[in-house]
């Protein structure tokens, strides 16, 4: 009976990735005569795909035993492992084959609409069951140096879709600086696995968590050197500050692309520190680093993205500060609060992306907005000391205190500024008291889903994910700290918006903001210099 279930477990798992890359394979040598058949025809074999990952989280969900199965390996010199065909299944696998095969659904079906009529429309549904197929072999890779030759076949095959119009200057620049950020963290993550696999002598993925328990004393060298490497490789691959211009520049692409660059590939950095979690669970410095990027690009894209006026800018900038939030979140040893983010936030922004033209429609749409005074220094005490004591009072009966979670003190401490946020826009409301105790009553319950779902994430992936969290020395409650003042200010910063205006210094740095501080100009000029922008007039189908 277990070989059964390992079996058929194994082909769900795996049928998911195979039907698109047939899907893939296949609509290159017929798109350009079939474009609407395989429009459709990819939008069935993504939605086959969708239903094996379901049937194989419910499977996995009955046996609750991880599976590892390697049908082909080869040994490599110095005792670092094998490289081979490995499968990895666990509940990070399971969630994210049905997170990931999802969106692709949705974004194929929603394609069909969008591009009809449009020339290339079978060259572009080629690259995209290519793209997912490429996703979902990297969920189910078991073997580390298989997980970095498709991390590499996912940013190849993404390319094309960003180059979906060839005759724009502005898609190609920003296909170029994508392309450069990704052949850095791919050569950093290769040499990060090499490492791991020098010192660990294993490849595969499922080995990490006996290996990393046995090992005692400080970390060696080796795997400090590999744990940096892995957080250069995740802020690339999550468009993390410094190198984050791409993300807002590939809005050339078609809005289906956008999705799912948003909503699935952008995410690729916080999956793999969650795959390589029993390694940086150990590593202090490279996961105060990570936290460190995070937190930076926290701030920056929340200050930046308050003064865009393209809608899908907006969203790319809110992105990145998502992104930095998740990896805020590993930084922490968060990482079931992360996996939860991580799934959330791409169900969200794929909905955003794939919706923003209603939402420029209900923009344009005249409407009358009642004005009302800024919230007085009273309703902010009001506001502030009811947030935290609610907070504070369900995080305590979850369990959550500063003496047993720390690192969880900054995740309630983000749920007091959303809370704050709302209750204040409802004493600007005017509405009266009524208004303003349904609001206080929705954020008692928003803060228990939250915490909820929080516990059971982190039940749900207990086996997956190391139990041990990063040590609470001085660095880490240095960054909560940091945490609580960067999302302190931004809160103040969007409520006091309207009131900052008037000062001529303010509306200075608001044109600075808007340009996003020229940080990314730098790295567009060396660009530009190195590969001048020359574009297609015209692709072949």
């Amino acid at each position: 009976m277990s070989l059964d279930s390992n079996y058929i477990l194994l082909m769900l798992s795996t049928a998911a990735p195979l039907l698109l890359w047939a899907m893939g394979l296949f609509g290159n040598m017929v798109a350009g005569a079939h474009a609407q058949r395989i429009a459709r025809l990819s939008s069935i074999v993504s939605g086959l795909a969708f239903l094996c990952a379901v049937l194989a989280s419910l499977l996995y969900a009955v046996r609750g035993i991880p599976l590892v199965i390697t049908s082909y390996s080869l040994a490599l010199p110095g005792n670092m492992g094998a490289i081979g065909l490995s499968i990895y299944i666990n509940t990070v696998t399971v969630m994210m084959l049905c997170l990931v095969s999802f969106v692709g659904f949705v974004v194929a079906r929603y394609a069909r609409n969008y591009l009809q009529g449009e020339t290339h429309q079978g060259r572009f549904y080629t690259w995209l069951n290519l793209t997912l197929a490429s996703i979902l072999t990297l969920i189910v890779s078991g073997n580390m140096l298989m997980f970095v030759l498709v991390w590499m076949t996912t940013s190849l095959s993404l390319h094309h879709l960003l180059m979906f119009y060839p005759e724009r200057e502005g898609a190609i620049l920003a296909a170029r600086k994508k392309i450069i950020a990704s052949r850095l963290g791919e050569l950093s993550l290769l040499i990060a696995v090499l490492l791991i696999g020098s010192t660990l002598h294993t490849m595969e993925f499922s080995a990490l968590f006996p290996a990393m328990a046995a090992m005692t004393g400080p970390l060696p060298v080796s795997l400090l050197w590999a744990s940096l490497l892995i957080v250069v490789a995740a802020a690339l691959k999550s468009a993390q500050f410094p190198l984050h211009g791409w993300l807002m520049q590939v809005m050339e692409a078609p809005t289906p692309v956008s999705a799912l660059l948003h909503a699935g590939i952008v995410n690729g950095g916080a999956f793999l520190i969650i795959r390589m979690s029993p390694i940086m669970s150990q590593a202090t410095t490279a996961s105060n680093l990570l936290a460190l990027i995070g937190l930076l690009t926290i701030a920056f894209a929340g200050l930046v993205m308050q003064t865009q006026t393209s809608l899908k800018v907006f969203l790319a900038w809110t992105t990145a500060a998502q992104m930095g939030f998740m990896l805020l979140e590993c930084g922490l040893g968060l990482y079931s609060l992360a996996m939860l983010h991580l799934i959330a936030h791409s169900l969200y922004k794929a909905h955003a992306f794939l919706s923003s033209g209603s939402a420029v429609d209900h923009f344009r749409a005249p409407a009358m907005h009642p004005q009302h005074d800024m919230p007085t220094l009273g309703h902010w005490i009001i506001v502030l000391a009811f947030a935290g004591l609610m907070t504070t009072a369900i995080g305590t009966a979850f369990g959550i205190t500063i003496t047993v979670q720390p690192a969880l003190l900054a995740s309630g401490i983000i749920v007091v500024v959303a809370m704050t946020q709302y209750l204040l826009q409802s004493f600007k409301s005017g509405l009266g008291a009524t208004f303003i105790l349904r609001a206080a009553a929705l954020s008692a319950l928003v803060c228990t889903a939250y915490f909820s779902l929080h516990a059971a994430f982190h039940y749900m992936l207990a086996t997956s994910l190391p139990t041990g969290r990063v040590s609470n020395d001085p660095v880490q409650f240095v960054l909560i700290g940091m945490t609580m003042l960067v999302f302190f200010a931004i809160l103040l910063i969007q409520q006091n918006l309207p009131n900052l205006s008037r000062y001529p210094v303010a509306r200075k740095v608001y044109v600075h903001l808007y340009n996003g501080l020229y940080v990314d100009i730098p790295f567009t000029r060396l660009v530009q210099r190195l590969f001048p922008v020359i574009p297609n007039k015209g692709v072949k189908p």
